[in-house]
């Protein structure tokens, strides 16, 4: 389990924060991942991340982030996530699923 500050889509954070994000909407009363990534949230939680179109696209209203500054943690965490939650990748998300 991790936890995560949920904040309506594309919140101004100061810059140089290394972390992990969610970009979900809610359907039945569910969160549900529309994109999983890390990286820093400064940058990736905003308009200029660089799937920020597709993500608008599913109709992501929220981010759901924590900062984490080792670089090893953030990818085993983005991985458990993606695994765990499938959705996220194309079609139904915009996360591009590795190897294909």
């Amino acid at each position: 389990m991790y936890r995560c500050w949920v904040f309506e889509q594309h919140p101004k954070i100061d810059p140089d924060q290394p972390g992990n994000y969610i970009y979900a909407t809610i359907e039945n009363n569910q969160w549900v991942p529309v994109y999983i990534g890390q990286g820093d949230i400064s940058v990736r939680c905003s308009r200029a991340h660089h799937q920020v179109q597709c993500i608008n696209s599913k109709r992501a209203t929220h981010v759901h982030m924590h900062k984490n500054v080792g670089k090893d943690a953030r990818e085993m965490e983005e991985a458990d996530l993606l695994a765990n939650f499938p959705m996220a990748c194309a079609p139904s998300g915009c996360n591009i699923k590795v190897g294909g």
